[in-house]
């Protein structure tokens, strides 16, 4: 089983790792920040907060965007829903539990995954509990839905179909977990008649909406090298799907374009991430391990260009916006670099720490913090 604190343990060495240790085992700092003239300006639009309920150990909470609110929820089980536009409280609800993955939103419900295995379904309208149904293990990644069915990821490599109406389970599939992994799990995702979602060991599955049957399994990535650390091999991204199109990222394996129906590589580059990607309309965006930001040609997987300014700051995945990617870092930095050629275009200082991913909803980024806050932004005239 995926344990936490082996997970968490197993990260720490990983980063240090990857930062490249000195002999007093202190990881290298981050490159300090480039200086550069700003080509626009970026400015607050809200900001609200749900209050600092974040443990230490690394949980899978980030903001949900749908219709007209963007929900939001701590670690100490505050779930807050707010208007996407204003900022404005729509509603608040305190559940009696430790959260650690989610929010999910769809179906009219409101999906967050508990520390101890447990799936909380709230009324997107209103806060009020719809149900609540016990899994077997850890969730650290947003639950998914569509039409009645939702789809969850528990760090004990399950993936199950639930009822949305009443959180009866109706299938389950499941993959190996290798005895050492990353601490995080890869949100599975709905496209089409099927659910697909990444796992530890490298593979990316999609099975049925219907029985829960494998409609394909494929190995993204195949672990190499003689040690545990080096073998590590996780899918903890999302997979991203255009039309029949599917792209995925491993950590120390590659991105993968795939066919979305029968899981069939169609190219693949070496990159590993621990974060995942995003797409604009010609290439697929992604955060390195180590802190580089790469543009890869979605038609046939080559290099388009990589920046190596942000090495070491622990970015986020990237989000496109505009002519922009934008991608958070744990000093609380957003960084705009050009769609085009990966320069800097601007930086803005959030409210803290950053770890999960900004989201965008039309011409607004929307971030949240690792202290709680939650905070909207915009690119504006000087």
């Amino acid at each position: 089983m995926k344990r936490p604190l082996a997970g968490a343990l197993c990260l720490l060495a990983l980063l240090c790792t990857l930062a490249g240790c000195k002999h007093s085992n202190k990881p290298d700092k981050p490159l300090p920040l480039v200086d550069f003239k700003q080509q626009f300006a970026v400015k607050r639009v809200w900001s609200a907060s749900v209050g600092n309920g974040q443990p230490k150990l690394k949980l899978g909470l980030a903001p949900v965007v749908d219709g007209q609110r963007v929900y939001i929820a701590n670690g100490k089980g505050t779930v807050l829903a707010l208007d996407v536009k204003t900022g404005k409280h729509q509603w608040e609800q305190h559940v009696k539990a430790q959260l650690s993955g989610g929010p999910g939103a769809g179906a009219g419900l409101v999906m967050l995954g508990t520390s101890s295995g447990a799936i909380i379904a709230l009324d997107a309208a209103t806060g009020t509990q719809r149900w609540r149904t016990q899994l077997n293990s850890e969730i650290l990644s947003a639950p998914v839905a569509s039409g009645d069915l939702v789809a969850v990821r528990t760090v004990d490599g399950k993936l199950f179909g639930l009822s949305a109406s009443d959180g009866q389970q109706r299938w389950v599939a499941d993959q190996q977990v290798p005895r050492l992994t990353l601490r995080g799990t890869s949100p599975p995702i709905i496209a089409g008649d099927y659910a697909i979602a990444g796992f530890d060991n490298g593979r990316l599955m999609a099975v049925t909406l219907t029985g829960g049957t494998t409609a394909w399994d494929v190995a993204v990535s195949q672990a190499r090298g003689s040690s545990e650390l080096q073998r590590l091999i996780d899918i903890d991204g999302p997979p991203v799907v255009d039309l029949d199109e599917l792209y995925v990222v491993g950590f120390q394996g590659k991105v993968a374009r795939l066919s979305r129906d029968t899981g069939r590589e169609i190219w693949s580059h070496e990159l590993s991430s621990f974060r995942g990607l995003a797409l604009d309309p010609i290439g697929v965006l992604v955060s390195t391990a180590d802190g580089e930001v790469v543009k890869l040609d979605r038609a046939g997987g080559s290099e388009r260009w990589r920046q190596k300014g942000l090495l070491r700051h622990g970015l986020t995945r990237p989000a496109v916006i505009g002519e922009s990617v934008v991608v958070g870092d744990a000093q609380g930095n957003l960084h705009w670099l050009s769609t085009e050629k990966g320069e800097f275009q601007a930086r803005v200082k959030a409210g803290g720490p950053l770890s999960s991913a900004p989201l965008v909803v039309d011409d607004m980024l929307i971030v949240q913090t690792d202290k709680g806050e939650i905070e909207a932004w915009r690119k504006s005239a000087r």
